[in-house]
Parts: C-alpha cells; sequence; structure tokens
C-alpha cells in the first residue's frame, strides 16, 4: 500500500503547506493532493483562510520532484472541462507526467450560490460528472488529435489539445460514496476511486457496491485503484494526542461528524491498528488529510518513519 498527504480546506499558512508537500515529496509518500474550494466548509462557517486549487497545485509542481500531483476531485460545477484538460495538461508538463485528474460532482451549494456557480440538484451533477468524465478522456488522450462531445450540459467541438500531455494516460479519478450514481460512474470512467473520511467497514462496503456496478459495465474490478483519505488528528505522546484532539474538536464539534470513523486520532502507534485494516481490504493508497497549519511536525515525522517507510 502507498501513502499520500492531501490538503483539505487549505487553510494554510502558505508556507506550512509548502513545506507540507516538499515533505512529502522527500519522505516516501507518493501522492500529495489539493481540495477543490473557495471557502472552507462547514461547521466552522466558512471564515477560514482557503487557497485555490488549481494554482496551488502548480506551485506543488515546480516543488517537487517524484510524488504525483491530483485533487480529491475538482468539481465539475466549477469549470469547464475544457479549462481543466488545459490546466491539468499543463501542470502534467511542469512536473515532468506527475498529474493525475479527479472529478467529483460536488457537494458544497452554500459555496457555490456565494460565487455564482449554477448547482442543479444531485441528479442533474451526477448526470454532469458522467459527461465530464467522457470529455476529460478524450481531451487528454495524447492519440485523440481532437475531441467532440455533445452532450446535455458540456459540448467541444473539434477540439484540440496541444500540447499532449507527456503522460501516454492520465488517471481519471472519481471520489465519492453516492451508491446510485456516483461509484456506478467510477465503474463506467474512472480508472480509480476514492472514498474519503471513512473507515474499514465503510470504505470496504462501498467496495463492494463497485465491484458489482463492474460487473454490471462488464468490467474487471481489479482494473480500478481504490484509495482512501483519512483525516490525520495524531500525536508522538499522550500530550500530541490530546492537542490533535483539541483540533478535531474545534474543526468538527461534537456532533454526527464527531463519531465518524474515517479520521486517525490518538497516537501514532494508534493508527497502526487501521492502517493494517485498509491494506488488508486491498487499499491501493492511504492519504493523510489536514484542514490548516501549523501542523504536527513530530507526529508527521513519525508517521513516515513508522508506517509510511514500511510500506
Amino acid at each position: 500500500m502507498k501513502f499520500g498527504i492531501h490538503i483539505g480546506h487549505m487553510g494554510g499558512p502558505l508556507g506550512e503547506m509548502r513545506k507540507l508537500w516538499k515533505f512529502a515529496d522527500a519522505k516516501g509518500f507518493d501522492w500529495f493532493s489539493v481540495s477543490d474550494h473557495f471557502q472552507e466548509s462547514p461547521p466552522r462557517g466558512g471564515d477560514m483562510d482557503c487557497y485555490e486549487a488549481i494554482a496551488t497545485l502548480t506551485a506543488a509542481a515546480m516543488d517537487t520532484t517524484r510524488v504525483r500531483l491530483g485533487s480529491g476531485v475538482y468539481c465539475v460545477a466549477y469549470r469547464n472541462p475544457g479549462l481543466l484538460a488545459k490546466s491539468l495538461t499543463t501542470i502534467d508538463h511542469l512536473s515532468n507526467g506527475r498529474v493525475d485528474c479527479g472529478l467529483g460532482a460536488g457537494w458544497h451549494d452554500v459555496e457555490a450560490k456565494a460565487y455564482g456557480y449554477a448547482f442543479p440538484s444531485i441528479g442533474p451533477r451526477e448526470d454532469m460528472l458522467e459527461e465530464y468524465a467522457q470529455i476529460m478522456r478524450a481531451l487528454l488522450d495524447p492519440e485523440q488529435r481532437r475531441a467532440n462531445f455533445e452532450g446535455t450540459h458540456f459540448r467541444v467541438v473539434e477540439a484540440p489539445n496541444n500540447p499532449k500531455p507527456l503522460q501516454p494516460r492520465i488517471p481519471i479519478w472519481i471520489g465519492g460514496r453516492g451508491e446510485k450514481r456516483t461509484l456506478r460512474a467510477a465503474a463506467k470512467y474512472a480508472d480509480g476511486w476514492n472514498g474519503a473520511y471513512i473507515g474499514p467497514d465503510d470504505w470496504k462496503h462501498k467496495g463492494q457496491v463497485l465491484d458489482r456496478w463492474c460487473e454490471t459495465e462488464g468490467r474487471d474490478p481489479k482494473t480500478i485503484m481504490r484509495t482512501v483519505n483519512l483525516g490525520f488528528y495524531l500525536g508522538v505522546d499522550a500530550k500530541g494526542a490530546a492537542r490533535a484532539e483539541e483540533k478535531f474538536r474545534s474543526h468538527f464539534g461534537t456532533g454526527d461528524r464527531a463519531d465518524r470513523t474515517g479520521y486517525l486520532r490518538g497516537t501514532v502507534k494508534d493508527a497502526h491498528a487501521m492502517v493494517d485494516q485498509f491494506r488488508a481490504l486491498g487499499c491501493t493508497r492511504l492519504s493523510i488529510a489536514f484542514r490548516e497549519g501549523p501542523y504536527d511536525w513530530d507526529a508527521l515525522e513519525a508517521f513516515a518513519a513508522e508506517i509510511v517507510a514500511k510500506g
């Protein structure tokens, strides 16, 4: 199993974020990703700093040499697919062929309304996701001279994407937990599926649903990479764990979110059990996720040494 680092709502400070992706590049992680938001999400009210995803990932591409670079998902309501294809192709060249494409139907309607984006109900957004994935595959294909697609929500007509990506096939990921549409879209169009902030039991169940959709679509389920993002709230000792727990409570309060299982909490030693469960389930990559700095660098160093280095 491989490991990654994800910056959730990218609260900075910017120097900490740059240090984090350089840390990922140097310490054996194979992945660094950002979230596609314009403001911090609830329950904190949206007032936290939030840097833009494409610009941030471009900076990470220039500062790193080996980690793959992606997003949890780019929301299909926020960018024209042609624009995203051009942006990712540019990052592919800047990174010497290390970019991935993550797509999702989105969820943060408050954010969309704040910035004036049309944000239809989930059904049409799932339709948008399926169209978007097909257009991205066409535009990112180095062998395809021009792309054509006519859909309900998106269209491209004789669209070139020059220069072509350096990679022969940029991986397309579909992220989300929706069993009726999102996981089916992953089975139809994606190279990988990412389940975020769910524990091993829920992740296993979603994977079984994905397997069934693969059967429906006539696809070998083993051809889909499967990853998870887990919130990182760990310390190296009891005192550090207490600080991490305080940060967790400041992020999520004491409501339903606080009881979810998709977070690493306690000490780094405590994290071994959940990591081992995901490894046993065939997880391709486990990414630890952050919302804002400053980060606990002692805990990060220990995680890299005690868990990442052991594979």
